[in-house]
């Protein structure tokens, strides 16, 4: 979203709805670089499959583990078992499966600022809702009482971002219309899913700009 049109969108926003992974958490690739070099993977072979998994899963075309992971049709251990199948060590030896996803996220980190963001805009009458593709991973739900007045997870629903439908769930249990609330994320794939919508999206880069988004849209964070 440019400057000029979020200026121009000023004053409407009374909902934000926003990613949890990489959002209000410290970004995706930090953790999986800890991860990989915890457990020795070849980076370089993991970065290969899951590029690939990555771009099936957003292009539209076709199915992968991911979609499964994501949309709860997929069993937490299958996933891991596919995707430790495709992986090995730098010394030439198998990823361990089991618990692979939890090792995966355990460097997640909560980005505070986002947190008090959210306290803030929802303090500021704004209502507030978590939108997340989940991969099997345990979420911090001790921090969310009394950040969110709804909270999607795709496995829950069924659903998983881009889908349409779960998008519209999320705005349906704000209970506003899409031009009325802003989604966050840091994939594009899903922020341009919720802008054909009719919501306003920020694609989260860094927390600053974000912040500074959000005060262009007229909410107080």
């Amino acid at each position: 979203m440019t400057g000029d049109a979020v200026a121009g969108n000023a004053g409407t926003v009374q909902a934000v709805i926003t990613d949890w992974g990489g959002v209000l958490t410290s970004p995706l690739n930090e953790a999986v670089d800890v991860w990989l070099a915890a457990d020795g993977v070849d980076a370089a072979r993991y970065k290969d499959v899951m590029r690939a998994w990555v771009k099936q899963a957003y292009d539209g075309s076709g199915t992968n583990p991911i979609h499964g992971l994501e949309d709860g049709t997929l069993e937490v251990a299958e996933f891991e078992r596919l995707l430790a199948a495709e992986l090995l060590t730098v010394d030439g030896t198998p990823v361990p499966a089991e618990g692979l996803i939890q090792r995966m996220f355990r460097a997640f980190e909560p980005v505070e600022p986002m947190y008090d963001a959210l306290r803030a805009a929802r303090a500021g009458g704004a209502r507030t809702a978590l939108l997340s593709n989940s991969w099997g991973n345990d979420y911090p739900r001790d921090l969310w009482s009394d950040l969110f007045d709804a909270v999607v997870i795709s496995c829950e629903v069924g659903m998983r971002k881009p889908d349409e439908r779960i998008f519209r769930h999320a705005v349906e249990l704000v209970g506003l219309p899409p031009e009325r609330c802003v989604f966050i994320d840091d994939i594009e794939h899903n922020c341009a899913a919720a802008e054909a919508l009719g919501m306003k999206a920020v694609h989260h880069t860094a927390v600053d700009t974000t912040l500074t988004e959000l005060r262009a849209l007229g909410l107080a964070v």
